[in-house]
C-alpha cells in the first residue's frame, strides 16, 4: 500500500540569454519556477494558463504549449516522503511580465542559483542545463 502523498503541480518554463524566469512566492524563502497546483478537472494547459495569469499577469497562448519533461523530487516544507510532481511546459504569451498580488519577486536565475531554489527545481535547472538552454 502506497502511502506517499503525491503534489501535482504545472510550471511555465521560460528561457532568456541562459537564464530561467524563477518568482519568489510571499512569505517563501525559495524562488520556483512559476506555476501551481491543478484545479480539480483542469488540464494541463488551463492550470498552465490559469497559474501563470495569476502569478505574471501574462496570457499563456494554450496552441505554444510545448511539454518540457515532469519531475519530481520531496516537496519543499512538506513532511517527508511527501513528493511534488512538476509537469513543465514551454510557451509563448501575450502582455509584459509583472509580479501578481501573491508574488514578491520576479527573478532571472542560472545554474548558479541551486542554493535558493526548491529541489524539484534543482532537478530541472540540471535537465535544461544538460540540455544546453541553461548557464
Amino acid at each position: 500500500m502506497k502511502n506517499n502523498k503525491e503534489i501535482d503541480k504545472i510550471a511555465f518554463i521560460e528561457i532568456k540569454d541562459g537564464k530561467i524566469l524563477s518568482t519568489l512566492s510571499k512569505g517563501k524563502t525559495k524562488y520556483y519556477i512559476p506555476g501551481g497546483k491543478r484545479e480539480s478537472a483542469e488540464s494541463d494547459k488551463q492550470t498552465l494558463v490559469r497559474e501563470v495569469f495569476e502569478e505574471l499577469s501574462v496570457k499563456i497562448l494554450p496552441d505554444t504549449a510545448e511539454y518540457i519533461g515532469t519531475f519530481s523530487a520531496q516537496s519543499d516544507g512538506e513532511k517527508e516522503g511527501i513528493s511534488v510532481i512538476m509537469t513543465c511546459y514551454r510557451a509563448k504569451y501575450s502582455g509584459e511580465l509583472k509580479a501578481s498580488s501573491e508574488i514578491e519577486e520576479i527573478r532571472w536565475l542560472n545554474l548558479k542559483d541551486l542554493q535558493i531554489i526548491s529541489a524539484v527545481d534543482k532537478k530541472i535547472f540540471t535537465f535544461l542545463n544538460q540540455k544546453g538552454e541553461l548557464m
